[in-house]
C-alpha cells in the first residue's frame, strides 16, 4: 500500500509522545513492506532542521515540510471572540500546506491518507477533491477533553471563562469531523467509547501506541537503594506543567522532609523558567536531555502526576518497558491496562502519592517485583509491528 501521512508537527526528534507515536507506526508500515510519504508542518515552536536527520530515519519514501508560525497571539485570541471557528484549528490552516498537499496528491497515487490528529482535519475537503484514498484519522486523544480538564482545574475566572469558550468551539468542530473520516483509529478503548457516544462511527479501531521493543529488551533492572525519582515530559504542554506544579507544591515537601537524601530529577523539552527556579533541596532540573531512555534508566521510579489530558502517555509505556516503577494518577494511566500494585502504582490525591512513594522507598523487593511485571506487561501488548499489521488488515478489509 501507499500511505500519505499528514502531521501537525515534524515527528523528530523522538522526545515527546506524539513524535514517538507517529514515527513508530510509520516504521511499522515500512517494515511491513508499505510505502509511506510524510507531509508535515514544521512549526516555529518545534522546528527541526530536516537536513540534520540521522541515516536511521529512513522509513519514509519522501519527506515534505511546510513552515508554520502558529503561535498563540493576543490579537489572534481576541479576534477569535468574534468568530465561531476554533482557534485551536485555525492556527493550522495554511495556504502553503494546501498547495503542497495538492501537488503531492496530483502527482502520486495513495491508498490511505492518514491524518495525525484533529489539527489536520481542515484539509479533508482538498483530499477528497484530489484522491480516492481512504481518509484515516488517527486520534491521539480526545482533543477538546484535554482543554476541558485544563479549564476545570483553572481557578483564575477570566482565564477559566476563555478556556471554556475555546473548549466549546473545539468540541463542536471535533464532533462534526467524526462524520468526515472513512476510518477512525483511537489510541484507547476509552477514547473510542467516548467518540462513539458523541457520533455514530461505522469504522473504528483501537490502536494503542506501539514501541520498538528490541530497544528496551536489555534494559537493566532497577538498582538497589538509594533510589531517585524522575519526571520527563514536554514542558510546553499545559497538562504536564500543571501536574508537575501540583507534585512540587503538594507532595515533594513532605517526601523531602522524610527522605532528605532522595533526589527528584526533572527533564523536559522547553522547560520554563519557573521549573528551573525550583532547583535545590533535592530537586535537579536538567531541561531537555539528549537521551530520554538513558535518563529514565538512571532513576528507578518515574512519576507521571497528570491531572488533565487524554489519550496515552508514551513515557509511561517507555518506563514500563525499561523496568521502571511508574507512579501516576488515574488520568495518567488512561488507555494503559496496567494494574495498580501489579505493574504500576496509581494515586489521585497528595496523601495517596505520598503513601505510595513511601512504600516504594521502603520496600525494595516489592519495587523490583513491580518493575519486572511492568516489563512483561509491555512486551506482551505494545509491539509496534503487531499493531501496524492490525491497522493494515483493518484498512484493507
Amino acid at each position: 500500500m501507499k500511505i500519505l501521512q499528514l502531521c501537525r508537527k515534524f515527528p523528530y526528534p523522538l522526545k515527546d509522545g506524539e513524535a514517538i507515536a507517529v514515527t513508530n507506526l510509520a516504521k511499522a508500515y515500512y517494515e511491513l513492506g508499505h510505502e509511506v510519504t510524510l507531509l508535515s508542518f514544521n512549526t516555529i515552536k518545534t522546528f527541526y532542521d530536516t537536513d540534520q536527520l540521522p541515516a536511521s530515519f529512513n522509513h519514509y519514501t519522501a519527506i515534505y515540510t511546510v513552515y508554520l508560525d502558529n503561535r498563540v497571539t493576543l490579537k489572534g485570541a481576541f479576534l477569535n471572540l468574534f468568530t465561531s471557528d476554533s482557534y485551536h484549528i485555525t492556527r493550522f490552516i495554511s495556504s502553503a500546506f494546501k498547495d503542497k498537499l495538492k501537488e503531492i496528491l496530483s502527482s502520486s497515487h495513495f491508498d490511505i491518507v492518514q491524518l495525525e490528529g484533529i489539527n489536520t482535519a481542515p484539509y479533508i475537503p482538498l483530499i477528497r477533491q484530489y484522491t480516492q484514498a481512504k481518509i484515516v484519522m488517527r486520534a491521539h486523544n480526545v482533543e477538546f477533553e484535554i482543554w476541558e480538564r485544563v479549564a476545570e482545574t483553572t481557578s483564575f475566572l477570566p482565564k477559566k471563562w476563555y478556556l471554556q469558550y475555546l473548549v466549546n468551539q473545539l468540541k463542536e468542530y471535533e464532533i462534526d469531523q467524526l462524520h468526515q473520516y472513512d476510518i477512525l483509529l483511537a489510541m484507547t478503548q476509552r477514547d473510542l467509547h467516548y467518540f462513539q457516544q458523541l457520533a455514530p462511527i461505522a469504522n473504528a479501531l483501537v490502536t494503542p501506541i506501539g514501541l520498538d521493543l528490541e530497544k528496551y529488551r536489555d534494559a537493566a533492572p532497577a538498582n538497589p537503594p538509594p533510589y531517585s525519582i524522575s519526571f520527563i515530559g514536554s514542558l510546553d504542554w499545559i497538562p504536564n506543567q500543571d501536574g508537575l506544579k501540583w507534585f512540587l507544591e503538594t507532595i515533594w515537601p513532605s517526601i523531602h522532609r522524610k527522605f532528605p537524601a532522595l533526589e527528584f530529577h526533572i527533564a523536559g523539552r522547553n522547560t520554563p523558567p519557573w521549573v528551573f527556579a525550583k532547583s535545590g533541596k533535592g530537586i535537579v532540573v536538567h531541561g531537555e536531555v539528549a537521551d530520554a531512555k538513558a535518563f529514565l534508566l538512571s532513576h528507578p521510579i518515574t512519576i507521571v502526576p497528570l491531572l488533565s489530558g487524554s489519550g496515552m502517555r508514551v513515557k509511561i509505556l517507555e518506563s514500563l518497558a525499561l523496568g521502571r516503577v511508574v507512579l501516576t494518577t488515574s488520568i495518567g494511566l488512561e488507555g494503559i491496562e496496567a494494574r495498580h500494585q501489579q505493574e504500576v502504582l496509581v494515586g489521585d490525591s497528595p496523601a495517596e502519592f505520598i503513601s505510595l512513594l513511601e512504600y516504594c522507598l521502603s520496600s525494595p523487593q516489592e519495587l523490583r517485583n513491580i518493575a519486572a511485571s511492568a516489563k512483561r506487561f509491555t512486551f506482551e501488548g505494545y509491539d509496534n509491528i503487531t499493531i501496524g499489521k492490525k491497522v493494515i488488515e483493518f484498512v484493507q478489509y
